[in-house]
């Protein structure tokens, strides 16, 4: 059996992992784009860039306790008559909770966005090839 603390700890230290490396990219990013402005706006750029990304963080953070928090079923997929024989066998799939409806569209929309990017990859180099 999973020991809660030791669960716990290992997530901890991945989010803070997690939260350093884009706290760097943040800082790169933020440098580089107030790097443009004159000299005396740079430093206010940069403490505006910094506060606005920590709030964004949070922000995101608390959006995804709250998506964590959607567990309770909202239908059962038995009850609209998919995929009966393969739910007889496998009923702790057969609840449909809210996180889980997120989960796919947000693997749908991954999917989808990964297809209209190498599409128009594909487009753009047969223009290119067109042109030569």
């Amino acid at each position: 059996m999973e020991n809660p603390i030791v669960v716990g700890l290992i997530a901890l230290v991945f989010l803070t992992v997690m939260e350093i490396v884009l706290g760097i990219d943040n800082i790169v990013f933020i440098a580089v784009i107030s790097g443009r402005l004159p000299k005396e706006q740079q430093p206010k750029a940069r403490r505006f860039g910094l506060m606005l990304a920590l709030a964004t963080r949070v922000l995101l953070l608390l959006g995804l306790s709250l998506v964590l928090g959607l567990s309770e079923p909202i239908f059962e997929l038995s009850k609209l008559g998919m995929f009966t024989t393969w739910l007889e066998e496998n009923p702790e799939v057969n609840e449909v909770a809210g996180r889980d409806l997120i989960l796919v569209a947000g693997g749908l929309f991954l999917i989808g966005k990964s297809v209209f990017e190498i599409h128009h990859q594909f487009e753009d180099r047969e223009v290119n090839e067109h042109k030569a």
